[in-house]
């Protein structure tokens, strides 16, 4: 028990000693000083510290090389730390800044991996997702043999499936929405807006892995589509679904909803003929 309330006091006295040699450090005006403790902050990974020194150091010390790195720190210490959106800030400034700086493909790169770690999961609003890609694509247009080319690329392409989840799942609440009305305006259609928006997935992203799941509700939507059209529209839409059924199975010959394809294909057939008749 003793031995422990000695590591305690003893953990509180150091603790309390660093307080007050980092007050004394933050007082000073010996830049040079500061600016050297800083590094050690931030090489021990206390971060807070770091940061709250290299804020004024890059003010005080502009025009000079300690400036610089002291920017480039600040900026690696917010992403340490977590707080992204204002590493990804302070990446952008150091770019702005030092544009040829000794730290600028580095600041470039991070720029996006700082947006990329601050992206939402695929149901939320992607506009961090798509500032990250930006961000990506600048860096790889600047540099296109930097030596993170590779990374930077498997984060694109990381992020762009995350665009296309969100747009999948957008697509898949339309078609379970199916026929309730309660959430179309002008004459709008859930089945309709399923398909525009798996149409427009497909184009935008046409090598995604998710293309036979758009494929699928494309097929599924113009069939309840059919189903449910007045009668001047029927004929056009069932001739329409059946046409997407024959070029899903020519697509996806092994697919497991190719039994559902055939059946819709029967039943477009059947409406079709009686309609013709």
């Amino acid at each position: 028990m003793k031995k422990t309330v000695t590591v305690a006091l003893s953990a509180l006295l150091l603790c309390t000693s660093c307080a007050k040699e980092f007050n004394q450090v933050y007082k000073s005006q010996d830049w040079r000083y500061k600016y050297e403790y800083a590094k050690e902050c931030f090489a021990q990974g206390k971060y807070t510290r770091a940061t709250t020194l290299l804020q004024e150091l890059i003010v005080q010390e502009k025009g000079t090389p300690d400036a610089e790195e002291s920017l480039y720190m600040l900026a690696m210490a917010e992403y340490c730390s977590r707080d992204y959106e204002t590493a990804a800030e302070a990446f952008k400034r150091y770019v702005k800044t030092y544009p040829r700086g000794v730290y600028a493909e580095q600041a470039s790169y991070y720029v996006g991996q700082s947006l990329y770690m601050s992206t939402p999961e695929p149901r939320l609003d992607q506009s961090e997702t798509v500032r990250a890609i930006s961000a990506f694509q600048e860096y790889l247009d600047i540099y296109p043999d930097a030596r993170m080319k590779e990374l930077a690329q498997q984060r694109l392409f990381a992020l762009q499936d995350k665009l296309v989840e969100k747009e999948l799942l957008s697509a898949r609440l339309y078609y379970d929405l199916g026929s309730y009305f309660g959430n179309c305006f002008s004459g709008g259609n859930n089945y309709e807006a399923c398909i525009v928006t798996a149409q427009n997935a497909l184009k935008d992203y046409p090598y995604t892995s998710k293309r036979e799941d758009f494929a699928v509700l494309i097929m599924k939507s113009k069939y309840e589509l059919a189903q449910q059209s007045i009668e001047a529209r029927k004929l056009e839409r069932f001739q329409d679904a059946e046409d997407e059924c024959y070029g899903f199975i020519n697509e996806y010959p092994d697919s497991k909803e190719r039994k559902h394809a055939e059946e819709y294909i029967e039943k477009c057939k059947k409406v079709t003929s009686t309609v013709q008749e």
